[in-house]
């Protein structure tokens, strides 16, 4: 391993050169410093960089300039690479979470890795920090094709136990110190506290293993989960942020049920400092490739799996996307959705989860009659998976397409719910609708005001 605290003689041309793929790690172990200097090294050009969801303060990389020289591929979509993945100047790599490691040894084989390490321990093992999800596979990968593997040491990036990497498999290293991404603060409002509420009362209780991300509905389920007094949770989840964090101090979290006692995920992220400065040495979590947290066999095998995923739409035949916005404006990725879903309905006492507010911030409802043309869908209609908006749960086993139609709707707000009703009584596509339409609580939906 070759120490340098000139980046210049670690990110240049030759160790970078024309015809290269890189897959560099993402999230909050961001590699930012590593990225800088390709952003500003004009003659490194005529490479491809495959990542998941970059975070800090990189904007550069994909700057028209930047762009003209790098060409992206993005797994998963994210604020800085939304506007070139949807004006033509990246592509979006459509995958799995869970098929990533496979894919990379198989098809895309890079032939340089970036990535953030902390460490390294007493054995000479550096943590991949909070970012494992594909990038231990991309290291395998590399050092097998005679590639590179170029690492940056965050003074600030914790040292997540689990899976590590040796000393011996880094060419580069790289000395930074700056603050880690941080995960945004999002209080609940109303209706993410009903879905909060929904979700606690009918599908967690003593047992329950947890996995779910961030933002308003997390913090409400967590909230709730709290209230109501549940024990002895579990996590395997491929995001383990602030919220689990509380249930873990809280000794909500003990894993007892799991075949072992701590949480486990691929990805990490906290809202400052201190939730990072948590994450150091700490033996109640471990990190785990993205191969292995998003299998579904692994997931499947989880007691009691519950599985909180958001959505940008539903339809009445029950297909949700996750990604888009329409067949072609990528919001963010597959990501793992699809993997939770099916891996938490086949766990014994699992439970599917799509959580969501009936209209988006503008007011224009997610619940809608057909799917936008060409979307990619991250469940489909067949995929047993309940549905929770603020107006109550939809759970869709044993129902036939009419009987999913009239639960759906009943998830939309009062004047969309109307209009979808009246679609379904006048279609003549649907079996027997109104016949479905004359129950007073139609099969498979429970009122908020029921909860």
């Amino acid at each position: 391993m070759i120490q340098s605290n000139k980046i210049e003689e670690i990110i240049n041309n030759k160790n970078i050169p024309a015809g290269s793929m890189l897959y560099c790690a993402g999230n909050a172990a961001t590699p930012q410093m590593l990225l800088k200097q390709i952003s500003k090294d004009e003659s490194i050009r005529d490479i491809e960089i495959l990542s998941i969801l970059l975070l800090g303060e990189i904007e550069e990389i994909f700057s028209e300039q930047v762009c003209e020289r790098v060409s992206h591929r993005i797994i998963f979509n994210g604020p800085h690479s939304r506007s070139v993945v949807n004006t033509d100047k990246a592509s979006y790599q459509v995958m799995h979470l869970s098929d990533i490691p496979r894919q990379l040894r198989n098809y895309l084989k890079p032939d340089v890795v970036l990535l953030s390490v902390s460490g390294p321990d007493k054995g000479g093992n550096f943590s991949y920090g909070t970012t494992v999800e594909g990038v231990q596979a991309a290291v395998e990968t590399v050092r097998a094709r005679g590639g590179l593997v170029i690492a940056e040491r965050n003074a600030q990036m914790p040292f997540v136990l689990g899976t590590t990497i040796h000393d011996n498999q880094i060419d580069f290293l790289y000395d930074t110190d700056y603050p880690l991404p941080a995960s945004p603060s999002t209080q609940p409002d109303e209706r993410a506290k009903k879905i909060g509420k929904i979700i606690a009362s009918l599908y967690i209780q003593d047992g329950t293993t947890l996995q779910y991300g961030i933002g308003e509905v997390p913090e409400a389920v967590t909230d709730y989960i709290i209230e109501k007094g549940v024990r002895d949770l579990g996590i395997h989840s491929e995001l383990f942020a602030d919220a689990m964090r509380r249930l873990t101090e809280k000794d909500i979290v003990t894993n007892r049920y799991l075949d072992h006692n701590f949480s486990i995920a691929s990805l990490f992220l906290a809202m400052d400092k201190e939730g990072y400065n948590w994450l150091d040495y700490n033996s109640s979590i471990q990190n785990r490739p993205c191969s292995y947290t998003n299998s579904i066999l692994k997931i499947a095998a989880q007691p009691k799996m519950t599985a909180i995923n958001s959505a940008i739409g539903v339809d009445l035949h029950g297909n949700i996307w996750a990604d888009s916005l329409n067949a072609r404006s990528i919001y963010s990725g597959i990501g793992g959705q699809a993997d939770f879903l099916r891996g938490s309905y086949l766990s014994e006492g699992g439970c599917p989860i799509i959580a969501l507010k009936s209209t988006t911030s503008k007011g224009d409802s997610k619940i809608v009659s057909l799917c936008p043309e060409g979307i990619t869908t991250t469940a489909i209609a067949a995929d047993p998976v309940y549905i929770v908006t603020e107006y109550g749960a939809f759970n869709p086993l044993g129902l036939n397409l009419s009987e999913h139609a009239v639960g759906i709707a009943h998830l939309a707000e009062p004047n969309t719910r109307e209009k979808l009703l009246r679609t379904i009584y006048d279609s003549k596509t649907f079996h027997t609708p109104r016949q479905a339409l004359k129950d007073v609580s139609p099969k498979g939906f429970i009122p908020y005001e029921k909860i």
